[in-house]
């Protein structure tokens, strides 16, 4: 397993917010209090797991310029260790 996988594998299994986060945006684009009331975390643990999740290259935002509504989306990393995980777990 390549390093970039390994080191994403391991922030996802060290959270389950981040699990919650990561495997919510596996279903598309979506704005920070929708991920927030779909998996019923308060909106500042959203927040503060994006920016770990895309400094971490996870997860990117479409409209950083935005203040309000913006919406993030899985990096083909964050896709790869959703889909990691979701073969390990079976």
């Amino acid at each position: 397993m390549e390093k970039r996988l390994v080191k994403g594998v391991s922030l996802f299994r060290s959270s389950k917010y981040r699990q919650r986060v990561l495997s919510c945006l596996e279903d598309g684009p979506m704005t920070t209090s929708e991920i927030a009331r779909s998996i019923g975390i308060r909106l500042n643990h959203v927040s503060m797991v994006l920016l770990n999740l895309k400094n971490n290259g996870l997860a990117l935002c479409l409209n950083e310029e935005n203040k309000r509504g913006r919406l993030y989306e899985l990096t083909e990393l964050g896709k790869q260790v959703v889909s990691h995980e979701k073969r390990s777990s079976k």
